[in-house]
């Protein structure tokens, strides 16, 4: 009897040590911010409303939304202090005070050395590290081409040869083409609409001729009235709903396929925490490669508040575990490009900023929401489409503001990649639009030490394009949005306001020599002329 007690409760120790290992119970912390601290919060589209510090009031919870881009569940600061968990937290800044919890798991923190370099490479080295490889490189040295903003949804063989060859003939280096949504039959059903396409393969190899890469758009979710969407809830690889009767498709009471609200209608989505159904979408997409010599893809959509509803999945799984099955996915194709990530830091994936409006204030945005991208440990990065990526800027009517694309063009030109849509050459003037081509000649000029950036950030982490604080962690520029750092040695300082023709620019302590070839002492802030034709960098003197 006493040794089956002894039994008794040794067995009963060993459940709770064995639950309190596994359990995923809620954490919360809670600080106080420190005189004069600085916080950055994992979320590339709100990078324009950072640093954080005692005056703001934000809150953010990362479950179900990564803000329409990518997101990292991470905080660091610019004393050295950093915040991680492998789960979706919740972050509040208020009164001075920042409240941080989960929902479930642990959130990890501390402090790694006194400054935001420091727990910056602290968080890589344990949270993220880089594997070595990068995406394609052709995505950073010449410049790219997406066909949205010029054909939207009505993608065609004819407009598409045109578009590609206007870009060779307005002096543009041919380098990867975008085909974007609508080339496909239907989604899901990813071959060539027939409609749209008389010789798809003769096209693509036409495209190859010239000299150009080309991606398709794709998306997870698949049309309810097709023989994909048949076959694939037959097979149990689409994600099915848990609770709604009255929103469903169904051939069976046994397999209900979900039906999803997004920008383009209803549709189910593929079940990608099931190996099958990855096993399905590859096949898919490697079908197009072999069969036409499409050379990689958009992968668009993916975003957490998509999968909020009461889902039932392969594999247990957040919304945010979604996210990330998709964005996994891309690290078959080196050439990719995503605009939805979730704890996707140092791999070789290409990650684009959201759709930007066709004015000012979003263009101010850019800097800032690249910047937070390098803190979030995402290096491969692209600002956007050039003038915006929101097509409803550019429908007929439209009032288009030249300078605008022009300084677009500029502040993409010195940044890891750059992208263009809507056709310099249609919509400026001839002195307008050469200024474009030479942003994208400087881009190419630049490419060697972006190739070399980006090799460097595949081993250490170390971002591309960095924001000043990083690369100066104790010289006060924690507040500086306007311009950045390309590696350890060229500061840019774009023009990012409507008719500005002067700026200033904060050079730190060294010699640098400027685009112009004028040789000026850091340490202190400059006054320089920006004419709408000058980019304006500074290359530090060793």
């Amino acid at each position: 009897m006493k040794r089956t007690k002894q039994k008794f409760l040794l067995w009963t120790l060993l459940f709770i040590v064995s639950f309190n290992a596994f359990s995923q119970s809620p954490d919360t912390l809670k600080f106080e911010l420190l005189k004069g601290e600085f916080w950055w919060g994992g979320l590339s589209s709100q990078g324009n409303k950072m640093p954080y510090d005692a005056n703001s009031k934000v809150s953010h919870d990362f479950w179900g939304d990564n803000a329409g881009n990518q997101a990292q569940p991470l905080l660091l600061s610019s004393k050295g202090r950093y915040i991680w968990s492998e789960n979706p937290i919740k972050y509040t800044f208020d009164s001075g005070k920042l409240t941080v919890t989960t929902r479930d798991g642990k959130i990890q923190s501390g402090v790694s050395g006194t400054n935001l370099h420091d727990a910056f490479s602290f968080c890589v080295k344990n949270f993220f590290p880089p594997n070595g490889v990068i995406p394609d490189e052709l995505l950073f040295t010449k410049p790219q081409f997406n066909t949205w903003i010029e054909l939207q949804y009505d993608q065609n063989e004819e407009d598409i040869l045109k578009y590609a060859q206007s870009i060779i003939d307005n002096g543009y280096a041919p380098g990867v083409l975008m085909l974007d949504d609508t080339w496909q039959e239907n989604y899901g059903v990813w071959d060539f609409s027939p409609r749209q396409f008389k010789d798809p393969k003769g096209m693509m190899d036409k495209l190859h001729a010239m000299g150009f890469k080309v991606m398709l758009w794709v998306c997870p979710f698949v049309s309810a009235d097709s023989k994909e969407f048949r076959y694939l809830q037959k097979e149990k690889l689409l994600l099915l709903d848990k609770d709604n009767e009255q929103d469903i498709l169904w051939a069976d009471s046994k397999n209900k396929a979900a039906i999803f609200r997004w920008w383009n209608g209803a549709s189910a989505c593929l079940d990608l925490s099931n190996p099958k159904a990855q096993a399905w979408f590859k096949e898919r997409l490697d079908y197009l490669q072999n069969e036409y010599g499409v050379d990689g893809y958009k992968f668009d959509a993916g975003d957490a508040d998509f999968y909020t509803q009461a889902l039932v999945s392969f594999k247990p799984s957040t919304p945010n575990d979604h996210t990330t099955y998709f964005a996994e996915f891309g690290l078959n194709y080196p050439l990719n490009e995503y605009r939805a990530s979730w704890k996707m830091a140092g791999l070789p994936l290409a990650q684009r900023l959201r759709d930007k409006s066709h004015n000012w204030t979003d263009l101010q945005k850019l800097i800032p929401d690249m910047m937070s991208l390098s803190l979030m440990g995402y290096s491969y990065t692209c600002p956007d489409m050039i003038g915006g990526g929101q097509y409803l800027s550019f429908l007929p009517g439209a009032i288009i503001d030249e300078e605008l694309i022009v300084r677009s063009a500029q502040v993409h030109a010195l940044m890891p990649m750059m992208q263009f849509s809507v056709a310099p050459w249609r919509v400026l003037s001839k002195e307008n639009a050469k200024l474009c081509v030479e942003a994208a000649t400087l881009h190419e000029k630049m490419a060697g030490l972006i190739l070399e950036l980006a090799h460097k950030a595949s081993r250490t982490g170390e971002p591309i394009a960095k924001p000043m604080a990083l690369a100066f962690p104790d010289a006060g520029y924690e507040t500086i949005k306007d311009q950045f750092m390309l590696g350890d040695d060229m500061l840019v300082a774009p023009v990012v306001t409507n008719g500005q023709f002067q700026r200033d620019v904060v050079l730190p302590e060294g010699k640098w020599k400027a685009d112009d070839g004028t040789i000026v002492k850091g340490g202190k802030t400059i006054r320089i002329d920006v004419p709408l034709e000058r980019i304006p960098y500074f290359v530090r003197i060793k």
